[in-house]
């Protein structure tokens, strides 16, 4: 029986592992022989210093406080929840260094979309001002504090920024499945930086493109130009991996219609000059327009036989360079559809082409995101209207987070947003959910940012960000409950020391031995006192690699009350990922009843009822192939 340790996936410890299975011999006593690897991945070291790269002061301290493991854990705060039993969507308070490290081992690739609108560092917005000595107690201090700044007369202006954003976005990429996405709104003042670090990070293999979003369409005066629009970058985790999903076309109309519906035209040859009949010769052939045999709506019958009345149509060439187009099908596909999606065309000029009837009210995601939809002037009317008042700055508008969720994710997906600001994200999942009938689910962290005193939102109630962000994701869940079946609750988790107890090694400065006692005595006990059990349970969720969202049932084992955590309380079941036992006495009669019930058990070692009984329980575990962990 392992006792559970307090801190989160050791990253940098598993990493080690893993290449060890593959290349053990490149290891010499316990560490990695880098020029060994090198060698056998037929790389070998050059006096070559002019290499091209990305650097800046703290680049490196980057790598260690990303690996760096948190002693910390997400205590969950009932009371400021929705449906807290029964919702699938987190919305997690906390810095977001911290929480990332935290869900590494629950969430490991399983998130499907990332989206983020991190600080644009305009010199006003805040600055993460990361102190890793004790994390979390800088954490509770940075949240009684206002907004901070980073003029650019600070002389580390961009250095500061870009060492708060790479360790987040390692952590982040992390979480991302192998299909997964990640979109991250940005503005000219960084865009070039963020665009090297996501390079470097998901690879320049796996950039799809960069948006640009029309988001001030009156343009705002900075000088000898009006700004108009903003970026976003999109990234996938493994391009060969990565699926998207079509969008709807807006205010799509039809021009032809038959039996199947409405539908538009579009040529059926490819119109890149990069696929030429050379390279892709086996979507290089002639079509056959029968002029003898016209379908509905002028259009003509077509085979890939010649005969009388018949007209041979290859792809055209291309007018600027003369290069040969192909088609966009080969045979196998233009025969399963032929004269059913694929057609003659005659043009008003009288040329004959091949058509596909294009029937879908769907689109490619567009790079140019022009809409007015997309407007930061809507997001703004959009949250004065829920909130009724001036309450959050510049939040981005629903139709534009919908629009890429709806991109990137489908079915009961994972969006997460680790700066969640207004929880437009969550807002946008919702809405999404209950337009398309999928159960796509939500989390949200967002620092407990203090809001001003003169500002509207302070003067409404609202004393943090996180309160704005939950008193939205409710009121919105109470407009879409009334029409649709949609999860509209959130589980509120808010970041905190552990829940063990942890030897204090700070100096004892007075010299007074009845503090040492104190500490000495406080090791005694596993669990620190002012703590609930359901704070126990999600910390073990966490650092047991449980997903959050899992339900947590109160059952009976033996004499004993459990925590059962999964839908179901069965062995057999999968979705009973472990029982959780936090009352004292437990006996070989108690484990024997959970073993029963459950592959995996953890209890505080304190709690068996003598040490013949914590023996005892080790064979039976082991007969029962059962696995449990002390606190």
């Amino acid at each position: 029986m392992d006792k559970l340790t307090g801190a989160s996936l050791d990253i940098e410890q598993a990493e080690h592992n893993k290449l060890y299975a593959i290349f053990p011999q490149c290891f010499t006593d316990g560490k990695l022989d880098i020029d060994k690897l090198l060698n056998l991945c037929g790389e070998y070291i050059h006096e070559d210093f002019e290499k091209y790269k990305f650097e800046w002061k703290g680049k490196a301290e980057c790598y260690r406080i990303a690996a760096k493991r948190s002693t910390g854990t997400l205590r969950p705060a009932v009371e400021e929840s929705v449906n807290f039993h029964t919702t699938k969507n987190l919305y997690i308070e906390g810095d977001n260094l911290e929480v990332l490290k935290l869900l590494q081992t629950s969430y490991f690739r399983k998130v499907k979309m990332i989206y983020i609108d991190p600080p644009y560092n305009t010199g006003n917005d805040f600055i993460y001002n990361d102190d890793f000595t004790n994390p979390i107690a800088h954490y509770k201090e940075i949240t009684s504090q206002a907004t901070k700044s980073n003029p650019e007369t600070m002389g580390r202006f961009h250095t500061a920024w870009l060492n708060m954003m790479y360790p987040r976005l390692r952590l982040a990429h992390n979480l991302l499945r192998d299909d997964g996405v990640i979109f991250i709104s940005i503005d000219d003042n960084e865009v070039h930086n963020l665009r090297k670090i996501c390079d470097e990070i998901f690879g320049e293999e796996n950039f799809i493109g960069q948006f640009v979003v029309g988001s001030t369409p009156n343009a705002r005066d900075y000088g000898h130009i009006g700004k108009m629009h903003e970026y976003i970058l999109f990234y996938g985790k493994n391009i060969n991996a990565t699926t998207t999903f079509m969008l709807p076309e807006i205010d799509k109309t039809f021009k032809y219609t038959d039996a199947g519906g409405g539908y538009n035209i579009h040529p059926l040859y490819n119109s890149n000059e990069a696929f030429t009949n050379e390279n892709r010769p086996n979507l290089f052939y002639p079509f056959y327009l029968y002029l003898d045999e016209k379908l509905e709506n002028n259009f003509y019958k077509i085979g890939l036989e010649k005969r009388e009345n018949a007209i041979e149509i290859y792809p055209p060439k291309s007018q600027k360079n003369g290069v040969q187009f192909v088609w966009r099908w080969g045979k196998e596909k233009a025969l399963e559809n032929m004269n059913i999606e694929i057609i003659g065309y005659k043009t008003i000029d009288g040329e004959y082409r091949i058509v596909q009837k294009m029937r879908h009210d769907e689109k490619l995601i567009r790079s140019l995101l022009l809409e007015k939809s997309f407007t930061s002037r809507r997001g703004t009317a959009e949250m004065e209207n829920l909130l009724e008042g001036k309450i959050f700055s510049f939040p981005k508008p629903i139709e534009l987070v919908k629009h890429l969720v709806a991109a990137g994710t489908e079915k009961d997906d994972i969006i997460l947003d680790f700066f969640s600001g207004s929880a437009t994200a969550a807002h946008a999942v919702m809405q999404l959910n209950a337009e398309d009938g999928n159960n796509r689910r939500f989390i949200m962290v967002q620092l407990p940012e203090v809001t001003d005193e003169k500002s509207e939102a302070y003067k409404a109630g609202y004393k943090n960000i996180c309160e704005i962000g939950k008193e939205r994701i409710s009121r919105v869940g109470k407009k879409i409950i009334d029409n649709y079946n949609v999860d509209i609750g959130f589980r509120t988790l808010k970041l905190d020391t552990s829940n063990l107890t942890a030897w204090d090694a700070s100096l004892i400065t007075d010299n007074n031995l009845q503090t040492l006692y104190d500490r000495i005595d406080t090791l005694e006990q596993t669990i620190k006192p002012n703590r609930t059990h359901l704070d126990i349970i999600f910390e073990v969720m966490l650092k047991t690699g449980v997903p959050l969202d899992y339900v947590v049932s109160q059952i009976t084992a033996g004499t004993k009350t459990c925590y059962s955590i999964g839908s179901k309380l069965f062995k057999t079941n999968e979705d009973c990922q472990l029982l959780i036992c936090l009352e004292k006495g437990i006996t070989p009669e108690d484990i024997t009843a959970m073993c029963n019930i459950a592959t995996k058990i953890i209890a505080a070692e304190e709690a068996f009822k003598d040490d013949t009984a914590l023996s005892n329980a080790h064979y039976i575990l082991r007969d029962r192939d059962v696995e449990m962990k002390l606190l």
